[in-house]
């Protein structure tokens, strides 16, 4: 898989791409980060990439060219656009395995108070982490390769996101580890029984019962 990361503030991204499991994911090439200052593709003496809105308002807009000559620039014929905004589709774990199966990807990043309306047309999806507004699109973008990521094939070991939370729309059962007694806190005996098929059970039963008090809603799907 190929990213492509659009953005204004390349530098953010520096300690996202170079710890933990998206640096080894980028060793093992199982996936390949680009990630593009569009500034670079303003075509204005002082590389403007954003002015005043029509009409009037606060804040400064993202113009349209720099950001389009920087989608036609690395755009192929299997590339998905994606728009980092507030306006966009919740995003969710079944959006992360949509993603996966793609093999390019160009993720935009906004700043300032907004795109010029016309960008829209040149993406192909619009994303939002939450009802809540950024200062910028970076840390969605980072949010978006972290959870597509880890589910490619060879980053972690499968076990671990055929059971995440979500799935199924169920939430994850509890999990522990030592010390068995922690201040009075005991580990359920159940996990210390060696006997699989009632630790299968255990899990499933405290999954539905942490999804019915936490996340009723995701049952209702």
């Amino acid at each position: 898989m190929k990213i492509d990361i659009l953005t204004l503030f390349p530098n953010m991204f520096d300690g996202f791409l170079n710890e933990s499991i998206i640096k080894r994911a980028i060793e093992k090439e199982v996936v390949s980060i680009n990630v593009v200052n569009f500034r670079n593709y303003s075509k204005l003496n002082n590389s403007q990439v954003d002015d005043t809105p029509y009409g009037g308002g606060a804040g400064m807009v993202l113009m349209c060219d720099p950001i389009v000559s920087a989608i036609e620039d690395l755009k192929v014929d299997d590339t998905t656009v994606i728009l980092m905004t507030p306006q966009g589709n919740p995003y969710k774990q079944e959006t992360a395995r949509e993603l996966k199966l793609k093999k390019h990807i160009i993720l935009v990043c906004g700043h300032y108070e907004g795109f010029d309306e016309r960008i829209r047309n040149f993406v192909d999806m619009e994303i939002s982490i939450g009802d809540y507004v950024l200062t910028g699109g970076e840390l969605p973008a980072m949010v978006i390769c972290d959870s597509v990521i880890r589910l490619l094939d060879g980053v972690i070991r499968e076990g671990s996101h055929i059971e995440d939370s979500f799935t199924d729309n169920m939430l994850d059962y509890p999990t522990y580890t030592k010390p068995y007694d922690f201040r009075g806190m005991k580990v359920p005996d159940v996990l210390l029984s060696g006997n699989h098929k009632n630790i299968e059970e255990y899990r499933k039963e405290e999954s539905l019962k942490r999804t019915k008090e936490r996340r009723p809603d995701l049952l209702d799907k």
